[in-house]
């Protein structure tokens, strides 16, 4: 037992240690509400990150196996080595940086061609505004096997014509990538423009701006989050597609999707996995390099200081 001090001292800090305990077991600690619904969230950020995750692990940790060529993927790795890094054939080398190519010049006219038409969208008074927007959302509502075929007969009918065909060709790829890219720039740029305070606008004007200059140094800066937003939903889905771009590949303009696509068809090679391993390491690589130059949460952001 606690012994009794003369002035009651011991008693009173052993009641009121009593009390920070009971109030931290029920407020905080195992039988409070609070912490049954931390540790539920935990759990369920774990399983859904172990879910996303795992994939590109087993493809990475498959990738580093240094034993006999394999038909299946051996994880994991026996002997890890990177052995099949200097084994990658150099069809998917190429592929991999005409990918990035045609992504990167897609994207930039998907922009060039988003940004007008978000700006028309949200702001004429045309009648068949609606109409105009539904168009430029048209090629998310297609299946992309279904643009691929129709593209494929269009650039074989303008070449009847003209003698200039378009399938498998860095042109051709080009528009077909861009008209698939480009609804995620319009709708990305028209979701800032919607809550667009135009008085800022306005003040620039008021204050002796000319359109030119109020657009470049307060709309553009405005809206770049939506630009940015769409510039990488765009860039994602351009580097990834398969369904189009294999009606429009032909021997030296294959991207990577296809280059893996059609080899798979013939034969699984280790050093898929060694290519597949290098795309992740370098969009690890430029996620890093977009973090520090313009920060993800500004890029992920949607409105970032319309309304303001």
């Amino acid at each position: 037992m606690t012994p009794l001090s003369t002035n009651g001292t011991t008693i009173s800090a052993t009641v009121v240690s009593r009390k920070s305990m009971r109030h931290w077991v029920t407020t905080r600690g195992p039988l409070s509400p609070s912490f049954w619904s931390r540790a539920l969230t935990f759990s369920w950020c774990s399983i859904t990150y172990i879910f996303l995750l795992s994939p590109m692990i087993v493809v990475i940790g498959a990738s580093f196996h240094s034993g006999e060529y394999s038909t299946a993927v051996r994880f994991p790795p026996q002997n890890p080595s990177f052995d099949w890094y200097f084994k990658i054939p150099s069809a998917q080398i190429d592929a991999l940086g005409f990918s990035f190519v045609i992504a990167t010049i897609s994207t930039a006219f998907a922009c060039a061609i988003g940004i007008p038409a978000a700006l028309g969208i949200v702001r004429s008074n045309l009648k068949l505004k609606d109409v105009i927007s539904s168009i430029f959302r048209a090629p998310l509502q297609i299946p992309a096997i279904v643009s691929g075929i129709a593209f494929l007969q269009m650039f074989f009918v303008f070449g009847d014509l003209t003698g200039i065909y378009g399938q498998g060709t860095l042109v051709g790829l080009v528009i077909g990538h861009t008209f698939i890219a480009t609804p995620f720039v319009v709708g990305s740029v028209v979701a800032v423009l919607q809550r667009f305070d135009n008085r800022l606008e306005e003040a620039a004007l008021i204050l002796g701006a000319n359109r030119w200059n109020t657009f470049r140094r307060v709309t553009l800066p405005v809206i770049m989050p939506g630009v940015y937003a769409g510039a990488l939903y765009g860039f994602i889905v351009s580097f990834g597609d398969v369904p189009l771009s294999i009606f429009l590949t032909a021997p030296g303009f294959v991207t990577y999707p296809v280059e893996i696509f059609f080899a798979l068809e013939n034969d699984f090679d280790p050093g898929m996995l060694a290519s597949g391993s290098l795309v992740i390491y370098i969009c690890l690589i430029l996620l890093l390099v977009v973090q520090r130059g313009v920060g993800l949460d500004r890029l992920l952001k949607s409105g970032g200081g319309a309304g303001r």
